[in-house]
């Protein structure tokens, strides 16, 4: 069974550099992938709401003609022409542009379910006095009012049911420990700590707080403990790296210098950054004003998720996984049988992996070695042909006839589509590693787990067998430095390339 956390262990002296690793107690991944793909997902459901909301108007507008008053509709239209989606598309636009001004396709919880749904039927009502200004600027007078009048009403139904089932399913999957955003609070007194309990008490905001900040010369609240403090605000670049973080919030004032080199640190982190309000009036004047809960907050900065391009790649990886699974059922039926008949032992080697931001997850292989193969590996250390924390031995003799057959074509790798369809691997990506691995990890080496572990990556189409740790690390930063979605078609076809010559070992 995959444990959930586990503890760095260094010396005193190397403690007060880097604060101690934790794993998130969450191992569980929803399908549908990273949290950046959020708005993108809701703007696209939004738009097939309210184009149900147009086809049901138009079926109420024909009901209501002709049950009510039959002889008014006989020279009426009931088809859908290119001037009504011409409308349509206006009141699409009008209330994609409304809502994402209020603010309701952030990846960030806004608020609470009541006022969200609040800010939905204020942008649809507000679309729909757009589309009325339109119409009554072109002289539309071809277009009937009442079909207006029932396509914003139902518009107004579908969206704020839609709504209101995403927030449900949100708040199941935050309960649960899913996709939660890991949170630092950058101050020690009252206020930061009444800001953590809220955060630790309603899960709902879809947060996990990670620790405590501390601000030169501030003094610590006796509620906090030292456990709870992860260093100095000096020290935020180990913290975010080492706790995989994704939001900070200033809750203790911030001399604004100090503040805006942090703002400038988190934009090479890739971080958000959120101040309560009133400690930075200067830098948000024209920012609006945020809730964390009860809290009110202003952002000094957002990052630019990659939303397309994470959405494609999820797409890509769940389409190519499920026929991936599909077409090699026989083959891994017939490799599962091979291996259960050549040693004894289980068909499959499950082996717990560290993936992304230190999630734990079961990665599935093929059996290739002997049943006691962990047992034997503390003998084999000095036949070790890897530096760093890598560990390889050619010749292994712990390795199956068949095994060296499976690893040399990469067919023992077959059942890792199965973690690519749960969601917690990708196709590519860093290799996903073990956790005696990560315990032996400086600080730079963590930038690799910030991304989905894959299949195949740089390091396994460019330097498969080169013995060397720091270009196995380098080749995996570079890959999370330099992410897109066609670098990753780019490695796929390199990856088909080494498998037919069997490169593996």
């Amino acid at each position: 069974m995959a444990t959930s956390e586990y503890l760095r262990n260094r010396d005193s002296s190397k403690r007060t550099q880097a604060p101690v690793l934790q794993l998130p107690a969450a191992t569980r991944h929803t399908v549908i992938g990273p949290a950046t793909v959020a708005s993108v997902v809701m703007m696209a459901n939004d738009v097939l709401m309210i184009l149900l909301a147009f086809g049901v108007a138009l079926l109420l507008r024909m009901l209501a003609v002709t049950k009510v008053a039959p002889a008014a509709g006989a020279g009426l239209y009931y088809w859908v022409t290119p001037v009504d989606l011409f409308y349509v598309g206006w009141f699409v636009l009008a209330y994609v542009l409304v809502s994402r001004r209020y603010g309701l396709y952030a990846p960030v919880p806004t608020g609470t379910g009541a006022h969200e749904l609040r800010l939905v039927l204020q942008a649809c009502l507000n679309a729909g006095l757009l589309l009325c200004g339109a119409l009554y600027m072109f002289h539309a007078v071809a277009i009937s009012r009442i079909l207006v009048m029932l396509a914003v009403i139902t518009a107004c139904i579908t969206l704020v049911v839609r709504r209101a089932i995403w927030r449900y399913s949100r708040y199941r999957q935050y309960e649960q420990g899913i996709d939660l955003r890991n949170l630092v609070i950058l101050g020690t007194n009252q206020l930061s700590f009444a800001l953590s309990r809220h955060i630790r008490d309603y899960r709902r905001l879809g947060y996990r707080f990670v620790g405590f900040v501390t601000a030169p010369g501030s003094s610590v609240s006796a509620e906090i403990t030292s456990d709870q403090i992860l260093g100095g605000a000096d020290k935020i670049r180990q913290v975010a790296r080492q706790h995989f973080v994704d939001e900070l919030v200033i809750a203790e004032f911030y001399p604004t210098d100090a503040a805006i080199r942090l703002v400038q640190d988190a934009r090479e982190l890739d971080i958000d950054v959120r101040a309560i309000s009133g400690y930075y009036s200067e830098l948000t004047t024209n920012a609006p004003v945020e809730y964390l809960g009860i809290f009110p907050v202003a952002p000094l900065h957002r990052r630019e998720p990659r939303v397309i391009g994470l959405y494609c790649k999820r797409v890509v990886d769940t389409v190519l996984s499920f026929l991936a699974l599909i077409v090699t059922a026989p083959l891994m039926l017939a490799l599962a049988i091979a291996v259960k008949l050549e040693s004894p032992g289980p068909v499959f080697y499950i082996s717990d992996r560290i993936g992304k931001r230190g999630r734990v997850f079961p990665c599935f292989k093929f059996r290739t070695m002997v049943d006691n193969a962990e047992k034997l590996k503390k003998d084999l250390t000095d036949l070790n042909e890897r530096d760093g924390v890598l560990f390889k031995v050619s010749n292994d003799p712990r390795v199956t006839r068949l095994g060296r057959i499976l690893r040399k074509y990469s067919l023992d790798e077959l059942p890792q589509f199965l973690n690519v369809l749960r969601g917690e691997m990708s196709i590519v990506g860093p290799r996903p590693p073990i956790a005696s691995e990560v315990e032996k990890y400086e600080l730079e080496h963590f930038r690799r787990l910030e991304v989905l572990p894959g299949l195949t990556g740089l390091w396994q189409v460019q330097a498969r067998h080169d013995p060397s740790f720091a270009r196995y690390i380098a080749l995996d930063t570079a890959y999370v430095e330099n992410w897109s979605f066609w670098l990753d078609l780019r490695i796929l076809f390199q990856t088909a390339n080494v498998v037919v010559r069997g490169t593996g070992t």
